[in-house]
């Protein structure tokens, strides 16, 4: 039971550590809330197991429209581990430069738009050029890392620049240096990472933020929810809703490309 109440404690210790950064996550839902009050999209990127938090903020249940998840499957997927489409590419391609702005070329980006870049080492070459081309194209950048495993990563960019030097607020999701959280007796390994827990912690909250912050403005979010909680019907309307909604909203990211 030792590793299991380990893990527990420190799963709790991140926790604290995210609530004594509650003025920083209502600074970014404050900042989202903007973007999505003037109808134009949070654009929410990670590569390799940052992809866990993209997913979490749209679309799934308790979550709305006004996020563009940018996810890469040539940089995320897991599921065949070794041979075509294994992780050994997937490491590999996450620090090709250039591929970020290969991403951004299919989106009209507008300085209304805001980002959030999920890198938990923050020195990873595509997760840092994202963010860096967000910036150069005047949109404010939110970055999730673990501060702790930051500071100890060597960036692979030549100029040793890391996701923290392209990022206009850091929140940090608590997690030790290489991640792995609960050390077993006998094992020279730590096991358990913490930086996914950390990192959804942090995009629930912020979410919550947006929603109130959106119903204030006299615009609530068509959360989607489920049919045990408010019948099938509503239920149905709202999902149909809000997938209209996302769609007319990434159509202003394509509508003057190449202009």
């Amino acid at each position: 039971m030792k590793p299991i109440n380990d893990y527990l404690d420190h799963a709790e210790a991140l926790l604290e550590t995210i609530r004594n950064q509650a003025e920083d996550l209502s600074k970014a839902a404050s900042w989202f809330a903007d973007t999505i009050l003037a109808e134009r999209m949070v654009h929410v990127f990670g590569s390799g197991h940052s992809r866990i938090m993209v997913e979490e903020t749209w679309p799934r249940y308790g979550s709305f429209p006004g996020f563009n998840p940018i996810v890469e499957l040539s940089l995320t997927h897991h599921t065949q581990v070794v041979g075509a489409n294994g992780q050994r590419q997937a490491m590999f391609l996450e620090n090709v430069s250039g591929l970020a702005a290969r991403i951004l070329r299919n989106f009209d980006c507008s300085d209304a738009d805001s980002a959030l870049v999920v890198s938990s080492s923050g020195c990873n070459i595509v997760p840092i050029e994202m963010a860096e081309a967000f910036q150069e194209l005047g949109i404010r950048v939110v970055a999730i890392v673990s501060k702790a495993h930051l500071e100890a990563s060597e960036s692979k960019r030549e100029d040793g620049k890391k996701l923290n030097d392209f990022a206009d607020l850091v929140l940090d999701t608590g997690a030790p240096a290489g991640d792995a959280m609960v050390k077993v007796e006998g094992l020279d390994l730590p096991v358990s990472p913490g930086s996914t827990v950390g990192g959804c912690l942090i995009v629930n909250a912020i979410k919550a933020e947006v929603a109130r912050l959106l119903t204030e403005a006299g615009k609530p979010p068509k959360a989607l929810t489920a049919t045990c909680v408010i019948g099938k019907e509503r239920a149905a309307q709202i999902f149909e809703a809000a997938y209209d909604e996302h769609a007319r909203l990434l159509a202003k990211l394509y509508e003057n490309l190449g202009q």
